[in-house]
This record gives C-alpha cells, sequence and structure tokens, in this order.
C-alpha cells in the first residue's frame, strides 16, 4: 500500500437500489478493487500449460493449511501435487485429504526438496510466521507463484524482504489477508468509497475476542525426536505445536488476529496509520512469552482529516465476538466475516437515499440498520447472472474466493486483490504495535517505513 494519501472519490448521486445493487454484484464477482483497478502483470503469465491445471504444493499441513486445501480443490483447474512439513503426523493427514479429493501428492519433509523435484506453478504457505520469509523467498526465487498466510513474518524487514523477492522474480505474491476478496467486504468498500455513505469518516474500532487459548497437544508416538526438532529450530514438541505463545515463532495476538482487522482499516482509509499506542499483556496465562490481550489507539490522516481509532484483541472471552465499524458525519458501517453482522446505520441529518426505502431493515439498539446484502435486486426473476454469481461467492469458504483470486491472477485473468507491496504496510501496522506495547509510549509512524 503507498504511504502517501490519496484522493477519496467524491460520493456519487443517489441511485437506485436496483442499480446499485447491481453494480455491487458486478464489483463482488470480478474481484477488481473499486478505485483502485490494476492490470495482472505482464510477468504473471498463465501457469505452465495453461489449457491445463495449476499444479500446486502445500507448505505447511496443520490446520490453516488444511483449510485452504480444502478451499481450492474446490477451484476447477487448481490440482495438488505435493505436501511439505516437517512433522509427518501433518503432511500424511494433508495429503489423505488430498486422496481422498483425487490429488495424489508426493509427501516431502523439507520443502526445498519439494520445490526441486515437483515441477509446481504455484504454493500455498500455511506455516508458523518465523519461516514465511525464508519459504516464501525460496519458492518465488524458484520461480513459482506464492500465497502466504498472514502474518506476512516477524519483523519488518523480513516482510520487505519479501516483497523485494517478489518484485525482482515477477512472481506473484498473495498475502492471506483473505477480506480483500471477500464479495461483503467488497460491497461494503464500494458504499464507503464509491457511494459515499459514510461521508467523512471520523473513528473505526474493531476487536476479535476469543476464549482463552487450550494448549494443543499431539498423538502419542508421533513426537520429533529432539535431533530432528532442533534441526528445524524448535526445542520441544509444545514448542511447535504451540508456536503462537512464542516470540521467536509468532508476531502475537496482534499479528495472529488482529492483522486481518487492521488490514481493513488501512484498505478503507486507503492510508496507514501516523501514530499508534498500545498497552498488552498476559493476565490470564502469565506463562505464556506472547500476551493474552492486546488494546492499540490509532490515527489516521487521510486527506479527508484525520481518523481516530481503537482495536483490541482478547484471548481470554469471546464476548462479542470479531467484527469492525467505520463512523462518519453521515453514518456508520458494521460489518465481519461472520455473515449475520453487516448493518449500515445512517445518521439522522445525512442524505436520505432512494434505495433505503427498499431496502431490508432490523431494529438494533433502538436504531433503524440497513442490512448488508450481495448480488441482490428487487425481484429474484430480474437477476443477473452476475447478481447470482456474487450470491454465489458470497456463500463459499471464506478463504476460497481469496484462493480464486490468486489462481485467476496467475492465469493472468485479473489483477491480485492483497499483493505484498500493500500487505506490507498492515505487517508493519501490526509489528509496530507490538513496539508501542513494548515503549510503553505513543510511537509517530512515518510515512517511509511503509514503503517496501
Amino acid at each position: 500500500m503507498s504511504a502517501m494519501p490519496r484522493a477519496r472519490k467524491k460520493a456519487q448521486p443517489a441511485v437506485s437500489r436496483r442499480d446499485f445493487l447491481a453494480s455491487a454484484a458486478l464489483a463482488g464477482a470480478s474481484l477488481i478493487l473499486p478505485g483502485r483497478t490494476r492490470a495482472a502483470p505482464a510477468s504473471a503469465g498463465a501457469a505452465k500449460g495453461s489449457a491445463g491445471d495449476i499444479k500446486v504444493g502445500l507448505i505447511g499441513g496443520g490446520s490453516q493449511g488444511r483449510t485452504l486445501l480444502v478451499a481450492a480443490v474446490k477451484i476447477p483447474g487448481v490440482k495438488f501435487a505435493a505436501v511439505a512439513d516437517i512433522w509427518p503426523y501433518h503432511s500424511r493427514y494433508a495429503a489423505n485429504i488430498l486422496k481422498e479429493y483425487g490429488h495424489p501428492a508426493a509427501v516431502y519433509e523439507d520443502y526445498r526438496e519439494m520445490l526441486a523435484k515437483a515441477s509446481l506453478d504455484a504454493v500455498l504457505i500455511a506455516t508458523p510466521d518465523w519461516v514465511h520469509a525464508e519459504q516464501t523467498i525460496a519458492a518465488l526465487r524458484a520461480g513459482v507463484h506464492v500465497y502466504c498466510e498472514k502474518e506476512m513474518a516477524n519483523t519488518v524487514g523480513d516482510a520487505r524482504a519479501m516483497v523485494k523477492a517478489a518484485a525482482e522474480t515477477g512472481k506473484l505474491l498473495q498475502i492471506g489477508h483473505q477480506r480483500r476478496s471477500n464479495p461483503r467486504y467488497r460491497h461494503a468498500e464500494s458504499l464507503v468509497n464509491g457511494e459515499g455513505v459514510l461521508g467523512r469518516i471520523t473513528h473505526v474500532y474493531g476487536q476479535w475476542n476469543r476464549p482463552k487459548p487450550l494448549e494443543q497437544g499431539w498423538p502419542k508416538g508421533s513426537d520429533l525426536d529432539a535431533a530432528a526438532l532442533a534441526r528445524w529450530g524448535y526445542g520441544s514438541m509444545e514448542q511447535l505445536r504451540n508456536w503462537r505463545w512464542y516470540r521467536k515463532y509468532a508476531s502475537g495476538p496482534i499479528g495472529d488476529l488482529g492483522s486481518h482487522q487492521l488490514d481493513v482499516f488501512n484498505w478503507f482509509l486507503r492510508v496507514p496509520p501516523v501514530s499508534v499506542l498500545a498497552a498488552g499483556g498476559a493476565d490470564v496465562q502469565p506463562e505464556h512469552e506472547w500476551g493474552d490481550y492486546t488494546m492499540g489507539i490509532y490515527e489516521w490522516r487521510p486527506p479527508t482529516g484525520p481518523v481516530r481509532g481503537y482495536y483490541q484483541v482478547l484471548s481470554s472471552t469471546s464476548h462479542g465476538g470479531y467484527y469492525e465499524v467505520l463512523m462518519g458525519e453521515g453514518g456508520s458501517l458494521e460489518i465481519s466475516e461472520d455473515p449475520k453482522v453487516g448493518f449500515f446505520y445512517r445518521e439522522p441529518q445525512a442524505q436520505r437515499r432512494q434505495w433505503e426505502d427498499e431496502a431490508s431493515r432490523v431494529s438494533k439498539m433502538g436504531r433503524d440498520a440497513i442490512e448488508l446484502k450481495i448480488g441482490e435486486t428487487r425481484k429474484e426473476a430480474k437477476r443477473s447472472r452476475r447478481a447470482i454469481e456474487a450470491e454465489a461467492d458470497a456463500r463459499k469458504p471464506l478463504h476460497q474466493p481469496h484462493l480464486e483470486n490468486f489462481f485467476d491472477a496467475i492465469r493472468g485473468k485479473v489483477a491480485l486483490t492483497c499483493p505484498a507491496s500493500e500487505a506490507f504496510a498492515t505487517a508493519v501496522t501490526a509489528l509496530r504495535t507490538n513496539d508501542a506495547v513494548a515503549a510503553s509510549t505513543p510511537l509517530a509512524l512515518a510515512p517511509a517505513e511503509f514503503v517496501p
């Protein structure tokens, strides 16, 4: 994401609900960022033998890796050929799932051997954060496109090296901030930056509250021996299984969960923050190196004026769940990956739009709220093909549209919705939040920090 402010589009004249929802469906189906259309990089090209399948390898067969592969096997023209994981239990587990879907995959312990032998077009990386940079850069230099889970890396330097490697190799690097490809979020972004329903945005708020995490165990007899663990940088099976609790391997709650939502704010506001004040600690599980809460206060400065934000991630209570809110002089918008959460609240003095009279409404806390819906028209018989496709996209597994965008970009059909060059700004935002916790004082964030 560029560190320089970008001019916000002027609010467009009011449109009918039919026209507006039809255009929102089109945006959701095409997966092109409103106001930020980019041509697909010429160097991306189509996959080897573009008439055939895209050959994919999975690096990291744990729970997140399996989530990605189950979503990816539903995409036509994608064929898994290999799985790499340092723990045989994980690699066998993932390979068995792939076999059930008709994707017989070779199994490797060392991802470098997989890159050398498997003749792949792309890899999905879902390993602990601390090895993302090493594995991503190796894959890019091996001539392979990469989808890497967030957080990009544990250090700003490693994240910057990932962006540089993608630029130097001409290969695609998509970062797993999947909300950027989510039709509901894309519809919300078009409401905010296309139609300008919030007017000038003044405040943002977000949270991700989850229960106290349980220790991850492992089946009896599946342990790696001490030599194998040491070879891959782990001191014990407990560290391997519960890597998110350790500073060496993870970037803490703000990187694990919070970066998804900080990315939403950076995306919608179109600028990174200029300052952060944060607190964090381990009140509930003091034995963990990373704390169980982080709370941050941020300031963004888009051209329309300062935006103040508060964000929290709690790992001790699930109260309230996870969602984001953007508040402006004309209204506020609440959204979440939870499809039950998506509402627009117009301020009483703000302009009333024609489509509001026909929109679905609910009462929340004594106020009328308009439900955020995708691809809907007034009469079902008049729904367009694109509207139907957008509705179907909104019902897919959460990661599938983001993976579809990645594979379509490999084929040269679209631009990535979250290239590393833009995700870098969110990595900096999350990692500098951890710095602010350690400093116990507000930190100014210079524009140059967000330049890859």
